[in-house]
């Protein structure tokens, strides 16, 4: 079906000439699965990377532009044994439904037949111990497989249809020796019913589909709420939008449909559905879930806004800049995409184990069968080991160890706007010891700011921003961002070197120099209170003011170092300011190691310094002009406005103003590394026990269903342990 779509509509065109898509693939079960999907689809032509979610069950491939169409990488899923379709949030949310529906129907069956088989069963195991006749036995036995076969036909489906998907592309998943464990202990008990034999084991194989799908359902619960915590921005994205045409009428349009340039509606409680600037119409906008800013934005005439923001009031219209691929929303949705799906070390290493697993573990149950049977077991009794080692050796756990926490550790970093442009930078930021700050733009906010508004009178503020309205000075303008965007005043006459002025009412108005207003008094007070400040007076007749302007700290910059420093880092500000500017900074956020006055080469000098020593530094700079310093730190980190967000240079950037995600994200990533260690001793630990056990025959085929089911549960639980809390909004405990 998606083969006869239009699928360049879900082709996302990056730069260099590279071409995108994601999918979402159905019978991804395990590890093996998923190299069988990237190692098929590497022998593409033209495909540069195909990586596989497990978690997500998603696929994203990247091609050369023009080397090849969509429609060949679908076509090449399905020639794999995997039929994959464009990623739509609502499609994989009905798909997932559907799935859990069918599952809970087998499962259903499944339960019904084994309560059945038992009672059967019991009358035989009693009878075997008295004296039950061989005839009753046998019609016992054909009751059994009566009602075993069929439930095992229709129950057994989700592995039969995946292990036989495998076995034509010539490959192999965890279904197959589920699904040959399942066959052989059905067809044993039919050749021991057809011979008269006293053991049959309908009962086991029944009930060993019904564990199997309890494990497979919960298993799609899990996998499903991982996913549900990874914070779904497709959801975001709107599907179609309201175009304008030049005549004035409003037509309905596919977002696909939308071109750069075009002039759409936006209506109250809607939400934006591209990137553009305001033409018409006032309201205020909710952007939380795209910037992280909190209060409603106003927005009118001349504002930019971003897709996925929601409108609260009035009626938009917006001008289209970007739509699709290329907003802001679809960077930050590929960002998550990219932490997500990310080879670190321990991803690789798992991959590699559980890519040499699969051979293993067939290897492992024919050697079995054939050992007990040199030893003199009979060849049922021998069987039922060899399935038993089939099933408990299931590569799940090994598979989902890793993917399953990188889902939730992306959740918790998007949840405080953080978000990773390196695939290992998770891992990385785990490993670090010393964290370097630098000042401007990233312990204090980028734009100068009011330092005593209180010395501003509620009712002089509209004349002073009219005022400074009129003039393009930096700190006239930074008294127009604090004050609000009023009207610029009429009749200013600007005095060169000194300030504006203009009479209202007789009265005369000034901005400018603290000499030019006569200020010199408020002066004096005001830098004994922001020496480091600079100034810009006004009087209005007898009032006069010394405005302080400066750059303030960022929310939560104090409590940020307090608790980097009572986790046991190491705290540095390495920064290019003066060090009269640079002092009064680290003081008040009690930092002791300072440089101030750094060119960009002695501050990756020193960086490299503390590198030779063994340290593990987190470099928190500007992203666009810190770039030498962030490349030469272990890991990198950025304050970032949305507008630049493709542009930073750092391994990880946030978004807002607040500094405490630096904290959250260490937090987070050393919290991640301990999930998948854990996941990791977990699953080696599962298989040096359960293999031995099974191959000596101290479990059943069903003890093995429930220990394999158990693994993968295990490990996504744990792995879940790292998600967000609820109601505080700190990282994990």
């Amino acid at each position: 079906m998606a083969a006869m779509q239009d699928l360049s509509v879900f082709v996302r065109h990056g730069p260099e000439g590279t071409a995108g898509m994601e999918l979402a693939v159905d019978g991804i079960r395990c590890a093996g699965c998923m190299h069988a999907i990237e190692d098929g689809l590497q022998r593409e032509a033209g495909l540069l990377t195909a990586r596989v979610n497990l978690a997500l069950k998603r696929v994203t491939v990247e091609w050369r532009e023009g080397a090849l169409k969509p429609e060949t990488v679908i076509e090449r899923l399905a020639s794999l044994g995997f039929k994959a379709y464009p990623f739509l949030p609502g499609g994989q949310e009905d798909a997932d439904a559907r799935e859990e529906r069918r599952l809970l129907r087998c499962l259903g069956v499944a339960g019904f037949s084994a309560m059945n088989i038992m009672l059967l069963s019991v009358s035989v195991w009693s009878g075997n111990a008295s004296d039950i006749e061989p005839s009753t036995r046998d019609l016992f036995h054909w009751l059994s497989a009566l009602i075993a076969l069929p439930t095992a036909a229709y129950a057994g489906r989700p592995f039969f249809e995946s292990a036989m998907r495998a076995l034509r592309a010539s490959g192999v998943n965890m279904d197959v020796p589920i699904t040959l464990g399942v066959v052989l202990a059905l067809g044993m008990s039919v050749v021991e019913t057809w011979h008269h034999g006293q053991h049959a084991y309908f009962d086991g194989a029944v009930m060993l589909l019904f564990f199997l799908l309890i494990g497979r359902y919960l298993d799609q619960l899990m996998r499903r709420r991982s996913r549900d915590l990874a914070g779904n921005l497709a959801a975001l994205k709107a599907e179609t939008a309201t175009r304008l045409d030049a005549d004035g009428s409003a037509v309905s349009l596919p977002i696909a449909a939308i071109r750069a340039g075009d002039l759409v509606m936006v209506a109250p409680g809607e939400r934006v559905c591209v990137d553009g600037l305001v033409e018409d119409g006032r309201s205020a906008l909710d952007q939380s879930l795209v910037t992280g800013e909190t209060p409603a934005l106003p927005v009118a005439r001349g504002a930019r806004v971003y897709a996925g923001t929601l409108n609260l009031s009035g009626a938009l219209r917006v001008r289209v800049e970007r739509v699709g691929a290329g907003t802001l929303l679809d960077e930050i949705d590929r960002l998550m995409a990219q932490a997500v799906e990310s080879r670190s070390r321990y991803v690789r290493l798992s991959d590699r184990a559980a890519r040499l697993y699969a051979p293993m573990v067939h290897a492992t149950a024919l050697a079995s069968f054939l050992g007990w049977l040199a030893l003199g077991l009979a060849w049922q009794q021998a069987l039922v080991i060899a399935i038993t080692v089939l099933i408990i050796t299931c590569p799940c756990a090994l598979g989902l160890a890793i993917p399953a926490v990188q889902v939730v550790a992306a959740s918790a970093l998007f949840q405080r706007r953080v978000m990773l442009k390196q695939g290992d930078a998770l891992e990385r930021l785990a490993e670090v010891d010393t964290v370097v700050f630098d000042k401007t733009g990233t312990l204090t906010l980028p734009e100068a700011e009011i330092l005593n508004p209180e010395a501003l009178p509620p009712e002089q503020r509209a004349a002073i921003a009219s005022l400074a309205a009129a003039s393009r000075h930096p700190l006239a303008q930074a008294l127009v961002r604090a004050l609000g965007s009023g009207r610029p005043a009429g009749g200013v006459v600007e005095v060169s070197g000194q300030g504006l002025a203009v009479t209202v009412e007789g009265a005369e108005r000034r901005l400018g120099s603290v000499s030019f207003c006569g200020a010199e008094h408020e002066a004096e007070a005001a830098l004994a209170a922001y020496p480091n400040a600079s100034l810009i007076a006004y009087r209005d007749g007898q009032t006069r003011i010394a405005i302080a302007i400066g750059q303030k700290l960022r929310p939560q910059a104090l409590e940020t170092i307090d608790r980097l420093r009572a986790e046991g880092l190491r705290v540095a500000i390495f920064s290019g300011d003066r060090p009269d500017a640079v002092g009064p900074v680290a003081t008040a956020l009690g930092v002791e190691t300072v440089r101030a006055g750094l060119l960009p080469g002695e501050k990756l000098a020193l960086l490299e310094e503390l590198a030779a020593k063994g340290r593990k530094v987190l470099m928190v700079g500007d992203g666009l002009n810190d770039a030498p310093a962030l490349a030469g730190a272990h890991v990198s980190m950025s304050p970032i406005s949305a507008t630049h967000l493709a542009q930073a240079a750092a391994d990880v950037v946030f978004m807002g103003d607040g500094l405490l995600p630096v904290a959250q994200a260490l937090a987070i990533g050393r919290r991640a590394r301990r999930l998948m260690v854990q996941n990791l001793w977990f699953a080696v630990l599962y298989n040096l026990v359960a293999v031995p056990v099974a191959v000596a025959g101290l479990v059943t085929p069903l003890v093995a269903a429930a220990a394999m089911s158990g693994s993968s549960l295990v490990v996504t639980l744990n792995a879940l342990r790292g998600r967000p809390a609820r109601s505080t909004g700190e990282e994990p405990a």
